[in-house]
């Protein structure tokens, strides 16, 4: 029976595939007190998840594939960042010391706590990001219990008659839709990103981090479609509508043949835009209008020429700074990068922005601690660099010597 389901848009498109369900990410917890004897043994049970979960996403970030959109990386490091974070690493120890709580109590009674805060906070964007604790806390839990992480690619599920029934070397082309409670960026790098044609899940907003990383993988996505993964079974067909928030499960051939020429027209439609990336783009009235690329990484600096911009008009030069385990580029390495980006834009200018680190970009621990979510807060961006001129005058040496090689 064919239904539907409204979520969020937050990536646009149209995915057409069978569902692939991953099973619920929370874990059962138990409750029961400890004996004062045991409150160390119970401490170290968490210290040794916590360490165990960072070496798990350091593994991730080093094995990350070299087109992987920068942005996974900046998420992995927030999560390796709320790791490490006092508010919940001192809070788990006063449950387990003074209420005698055991460990995994003791952490789902501190994360309630700082999920509150989160609550309270006004910005939406902010409020987002009690996501990513409960993920942290989720992989905690997980290693302590000896659970797998909930990514993985079941075998398909025959179902006779209808648009269910493919044989064999069509299970292995048809495109897959990922059906999920919720994800964290570690566990969608558990995966080939190539692998899924569109993302589903049941919490998360506009700004969550699947959402963004839906966005950097132009990727259909509906997010905040409450209990999708209910009532989605394994290998339904299903419709993801990016653009509208909608999900379509098993669609009579109807409505499949409808979606799928609007899937054909969204495809022809980018390819006629194809056609046009190097059209100078003037107004009716005359007015000529520059369109110019944001970048991350200079290896970008390709596609920005191959979409037709006319320079980098922003060059995020934070991400050549992030993931490093506590150290920072030196002025030669960064002066490679900004040299690449420069003479990948064959003369076209390119604008670098300072390195812009706080909130949800953080550093390594190691080697900046005052980092905090609010970005009205703490020592970040042009704060943080007046406050380091060593640092400043490195990236400004490296940005004036980048400079001899083209427009900056």
């Amino acid at each position: 029976m064919t239904f539907a389901i409204h979520g969020l848009p937050v990536a646009r498109g149209i995915a057409i595939g069978r569902a692939v369900l991953v099973g619920s990410s929370r874990v059962e917890v138990a409750h029961y007190f400890v004996k004062p004897e045991q409150v160390p043994a119970e401490i170290d049970r968490v210290r040794v998840g916590r360490n165990a979960v960072a070496d798990e996403l350091q593994r991730l970030q080093q094995s990350m594939p070299k087109d992987a959109p920068p942005e996974l990386t900046a998420l992995l490091d927030v999560h390796l960042m709320l790791l490490e974070d006092e508010t919940l690493t001192t809070g788990v120890k006063h449950w387990i010391t003074n209420r005698l709580y055991n460990a995994e109590w003791a952490l789902t009674t501190q994360l309630e706590i700082i999920v509150r805060q989160f609550d309270e906070m006004e910005d939406e964007y902010l409020r987002e990001r009690k996501a990513d604790l409960e993920q942290v806390v989720e992989r905690i839990l997980r290693y302590m219990k000896g659970v797998v992480s909930p990514i993985a690619l079941p075998p398909p599920v025959r179902r006779k008659g209808g648009l269910h029934q493919m044989s064999p070397d069509e299970s292995l082309t048809v495109p897959l839709v990922l059906i999920a409670h919720d994800l964290s960026p570690a566990d969608m790098l558990q995966f080939k990103q190539s692998v899924f044609a569109g993302f589903v899940t049941d919490v998360g907003g506009k700004t969550s981090h699947t959402a963004i990383v839906a966005r950097s993988l132009d990727i259909p996505a509906v997010v905040g479609a409450r209990s999708a993964s209910q009532l989605v079974r394994q290998d339904d067909w299903v419709i993801i509508d990016g653009d509208a928030g909608v999900v379509v499960v098993d669609p009579s051939p109807i409505i499949l043949a409808e979606y799928g020429f609007k899937q054909r027209q969204v495809a022809l439609e980018r390819e006629r835009l194809t056609r046009l990336r190097h059209t100078p783009a003037i107004t009716l009235d005359g007015h000529k209008v520059e369109l110019l690329a944001n970048i991350e990484m200079p290896e970008d600096a390709a596609g920005a020429v191959t979409a037709g911009a006319l320079g980098v008009g922003l060059f995020r030069s934070e991400f050549l700074f992030m993931g490093r385990k506590g150290s920072l580029p030196d002025e030669e390495e960064q002066y490679q990068a900004y040299r690449r980006a420069v003479e990948g834009m064959q003369g076209m200018p390119v604008t670098i922005r300072t390195v812009d680190i706080g909130a949800d970009k953080p550093l390594d621990k190691g080697y900046k601690e005052d980092t905090h979510l609010n970005p009205a807060l703490g020592l970040r961006a042009i704060r943080w660099s007046l406050a380091d001129p060593a640092m400043f005058l490195t990236q400004l040496r490296a940005i004036l010597r980048a400079a001899a090689h083209g427009q900056v």
